[in-house]
């Protein structure tokens, strides 16, 4: 940029590139922004440190993800799972090295947030986007993006990231399309030493009664982070759900200090990524694994190649050159994170029909259990496991060929 046109934007206060959302998305564009000399201002509606409905699994890609030096604020290192197929046939898996650390979003977030700022980003909370604008009175140029403030307020950039969340007004804009909709329901229950003790380093997964369903309990020192998730429309059925895993793991006496819940979506194969110099990641572009609906390591891993192509739309003199950047930015998204997606979403189905045989391969199957180390420490993905591994390839295979599904045993003793 010449000087001369760096005095104008000085006069406009033109930002080189404006995130919208600071949650892990929004923080790592900033600080791949930031980290590169750009000009970059993140806006968060919200004040923080702010709660979000999370389990807060830190697994292997998400340390990956993290900027340089970063210390994690882990409240439990976890080293054993329990597997349950809904409350029954119950087995603890244990491994000598940490599987994946469990943390509290409202100080992660608060943590990378202020990475971004150390990196030179700004940052604005309390303030809410109404719109983005790339055309009309309030662009002065074709390299400009109107970022429109409730209350009126305008700010220009030379390119946006929307991270602002699931229900994203930046995914709108750019025309974000979702395939799958799922509903989470969380409590974060205080329990005694006597209590918090017995789960001290071990987590609980349980395939829930609900076809795509499934529980957790994350211990975090002297709370228990306890959710379900399923498939939208079933709200009444996952809010039993969550009622009767809680009674059952004898927590019903405890008062949460937090409930809440959340729709995750995951994006449609065909749904863009970007519009004109405005780009997407993270929940506001519908990234996380469609069966496990984890999301935190897709934000972190979007929201950094978001930072980087940002600042290349930024420097984009033309709408030519804007659109290869974002070409190119779709292309990373899909190359690694699409894959990895396309894989989750085929062992959804699956999981779907027969939570049974699932329960039965992860608790039984050295194999299966070996992957989901390998996995949850960041060795290999999903994918890498279906490329790689004749056997996982040849099964999953033949998995998706049942298109009707297959009739459990009774209560699914058969399969376990």
């Amino acid at each position: 940029m010449s000087s001369e046109n760096s005095s104008a934007d000085d006069v406009r206060q033109v930002w080189d590139v404006v995130v919208v959302g600071a949650g892990p998305a929004g923080a790592s564009a900033a600080y791949a922004a930031a980290v590169a000399g750009r000009r970059v201002l993140l806006l968060e509606k919200a004040e923080l440190p702010r709660y979000k409905t999370c389990g807060g699994g830190i697994i292997g890609p998400s340390r990956d993800a993290l900027p340089p030096g970063f210390e994690l604020p882990f409240r439990d290192r976890v080293h054993a799972v329990t597997f349950s197929n809904n409350g029954r046939f119950t087995r603890t898996r244990r491994s000598k090295q940490m599987l994946f650390g469990l943390i509290n979003r409202p100080e992660f977030d608060q943590q990378l947030v202020e990475h971004a700022q150390k990196a030179g980003a700004e940052l604005r909370t309390g303030v809410t986007v109404q719109r983005v604008e790339q055309h009309g009175s309030a662009v002065p140029d074709r390299r400009s993006v109107a970022v429109v403030l409730q209350g009126g307020e305008t700010l220009l950039a030379r390119a946006v990231v929307g991270a602002d969340g699931s229900a994203s007004r930046i995914g709108a804009h750019v025309g974000v399309k979702l395939d799958q909709v799922d509903l989470g329901l969380e409590a974060e229950i205080p329990v005694p030493d006597t209590v918090a003790e017995d789960w001290e380093g071990r987590v609980l997964i349980d395939w829930g009664p609900i076809p795509g369903s499934y529980g957790w309990v994350f211990p975090k020192g002297d709370t228990l982070t306890v959710g379900v998730i399923s498939a939208r429309g079933e709200g009444a059925a996952t809010k039993r759900y969550l009622e009767e895993f809680i009674g059952r793991l004898g927590l019903a006496g405890f008062e949460p200090s937090i409930s809440s819940g959340h729709l995750t979506r995951c994006r449609a194969d065909d749904s863009p990524l970007s519009r004109g110099r405005v780009l997407v990641c993270g929940d506001a572009a519908g990234l996380l694994e469609p069966w496990t609906r984890e999301g935190i390591s897709f934000a972190l891993r979007s929201g950094r190649l978001a930072g980087e192509w940002a600042v290349r739309i930024a420097e984009a003199h033309d709408a030519v050159d804007t659109r290869r950047q974002a070409l190119n930015y779709a292309f990373a998204i899909k190359a690694g994170l699409g894959v990895e997606m396309s894989v989750g979403k085929r062992l959804l189905t699956v999981f779907e029909r027969r939570p049974g045989l699932f329960h039965a391969t992860l608790t039984g199957f050295r194999p299966a259990w070996k992957a989901f180390m390998d996995i949850t420490r960041g060795s290999t993905s999903l994918a890498e496991i279906v490329r790689t591994h004749p056997m996982a390839h040849r099964a999953l295979t033949a998995m998706d060929r049942r298109q009707a599904p297959t009739p459990a045993p009774a209560d699914d003793e058969g399969a376990s």
